[in-house]
């Protein structure tokens, strides 16, 4: 599956997991490094020393407020990054306008709300489609789209289904006048539309 295909299917993940193997792998290190000096890998008398060289504790008793400083420093800089990288991990999904010309001086675009819009009504004419929800994800260059369709209880899924790809998939494609455009479908049973009144 391309990544453009990904894209339609679940938000992308790639930046958040590339961060987390490196801190990973950084912590595995430390490990392997710690656990080969406790065995005497780097000879015995250095695996019975403390853990922190002398040398660095003692300069940490002479020089006490500026150790605290560069420990606080630390501590602010770790803070600062966790924070961005939770903002960018539930920041909300860009939702990209589509581009139809660059031209110098001659930008064509069509906001996503417009499109959306557009495909949800024409979604939402085909036989058997109580409701529909569109969303455009990707960006403006490489447009993905994701589906939800909610369908009535004797809807006949393959005729939605063929109705989705021939009519309103295909008249995106020609609007947009690109070949494919990625889309996820969701289909569900709209459980509102399928209740039945009780006879009494």
């Amino acid at each position: 599956m391309s990544r453009r295909s990904r894209a339609a299917v679940a938000r992308s993940t790639a930046s958040d997991r590339t961060l987390v193997v490196l801190a990973g792998l950084v912590l595995l290190a430390a490990g392997v490094l710690v656990a080969l000096l406790g065995q005497g890998v780097f000879g015995t008398y250095r695996a019975q020393r403390p853990l922190i060289d002398p040398e660095i504790s003692s300069w940490i008793s002479d020089n006490a407020t500026a150790a605290r400083w560069i420990a606080i420093a630390v501590g602010v800089a770790l803070l600062v990054v966790g924070l961005i990288w939770a903002v960018r991990s539930l920041r909300p999904e860009p939702r990209p306008d589509v581009l139809l010309s660059d031209v110098p001086g001659s930008r064509l675009s069509v906001e996503h709300s417009a499109i959306a819009e557009a495909v949800r009504a024409d979604a939402e004419s085909i036989t058997g489609v109580s409701r529909a929800r569109v969303r455009l994800v990707g960006d403006e260059r490489r447009p993905a789209m994701r589906m939800t369709l909610w369908l009535v209880e004797d809807a006949d899924v393959r005729d939605v289904w063929a109705e989705v790809d021939g009519r309103v998939l295909a008249r995106a494609r020609r609007a947009f006048a690109v070949e494919a455009i990625p889309t996820a479908v969701r289909i569900e049973l709209d459980a509102a539309a399928s209740k039945t009144p009780r006879v009494l």
